[in-house]
């Protein structure tokens, strides 16, 4: 059996158990990185050099127009891989051992930590996006930290104005030009709560959305998203992450070059809403459930750049309390001595 008749009987068994975005990334990676390199090879003759020299050829050559492939991209390669040959030895007993596992795999970058914004950038960005009609789509982004799926996902079922909570049930993306919807990346629902500004913007955001039904008629053919086009249909994935970018060019080119916004991707609303909260003291824990970690080890991972900041101030924290401690006994002393102090010796 070749490595690429292996591959495709392990991804159609995966089929089932995998999310459906995550299946299409894992054949996207395979389609494009291994079959062209290794796909004829017999699974028995891949040997631990066999991979070393696939990431090298991958690192030097292995993107577009022969351009070298970035070592995030070989680095998701070796996941699949270690994951297909972990179940060729361990599921099928095709082989007796993984060479993944020895395969000398390059070293990882260490990614520059990205600028977020503060929450002043953040407040002119969506002053700015609200003359856009998809303006509560980032508000709610920026006000909740959930994931753009999420969000795209939502129906108006699973808001709750009256107790100021959202219900993230699931996540919904595009693939291959079809409307796919899954569980969320955890995997399971989480209540987020909203500040009252943010169920003004989901009301006003309702009642213009029952105008448009109104006037689409029969034309509607929405299913209760929230976020939705003209005639109900929800918002694909691409456009809101398109849009972005674009309302942050078009902000800067009306402002003075010191008020300039940096760069920023949709995703960032995301770190934005987590970097605000941690730095404003609330416990890891929490901004872990909110953003839909599974593990707080997740957020203190991601984030850790954040925490440091946070505990830079500890020790003076600890200082100041003990010496406030003993400027109060001090204090006390001066005022009321205690009666062995006076006794005659």
């Amino acid at each position: 059996m070749t490595v690429g008749g292996y591959l495709a009987l392990w991804i159609d068994g995966h089929a089932v158990e995998i999310k459906p975005k995550t299946l299409a990334g894992y054949r996207d990676l395979i389609n494009r990185y291994v079959l062209p390199h290794i796909g004829n090879t017999r699974i028995q003759a891949v040997k631990p050099s066999t991979l070393s020299k696939l990431y090298r050829d991958l690192l030097a050559s292995g993107g577009v127009n022969g351009r070298p492939l970035s070592v995030r991209t070989v680095d998701q390669v070796h996941a699949i891989l270690r994951k297909a040959f972990n179940d060729a030895v361990r599921v099928d007993e095709v082989l007796a051992v993984n060479p993944v596992e020895r395969a000398k795999r390059p070293r990882r970058e260490r990614s520059a930590v990205r600028e977020v914004w503060s929450a002043d950038q953040l407040r002119r960005f969506l002053a700015y996006a609200s003359r856009h009609r998809l303006h509560p789509f980032f508000h709610v982004a920026a006000y909740t930290g959930a994931r753009r799926g999420e969000l795209l996902n939502l129906r108006w079922s699973d808001v709750d104005f009256e107790r100021g909570e959202v219900t993230i049930r699931g996540s919904a993306s595009v693939i291959g030009g079809d409307w796919v919807e899954g569980s969320t990346k955890g995997g399971y629902a989480r209540v987020v709560s909203i500040d009252s500004g943010t169920v003004d913007v989901l009301k006003a955001l309702r009642a213009r959305q029952n105008e448009e039904r109104l006037v689409a008629g029969q034309a509607w053919s929405g299913e209760e998203h929230v976020f939705t086009r003209g005639l109900g249909q929800p918002v694909h994935p691409d456009t809101v992450s398109q849009l972005m970018p674009r309302l942050v060019k078009a902000h800067n080119k009306d402002v003075r070059e010191s008020d300039q916004l940096p760069p920023a991707r949709l995703h960032d609303l995301r770190h934005v809403h987590a970097t605000t909260l941690l730095l404003a003291g609330v416990p890891v824990h929490v901004v872990a459930e909110r953003l839909g970690h599974a593990d707080p080890s997740i957020t203190l991972r991601v984030y850790a750049h954040v925490i440091r900041q946070r505990t830079a101030a500890v020790a003076d924290i600890f200082a100041r309390e003990i010496d406030t401690a003993g400027s109060e006994e001090r204090a006390d002393d001066d005022e009321d001595p205690p009666a062995l102090a006076l006794a005659p010796r």
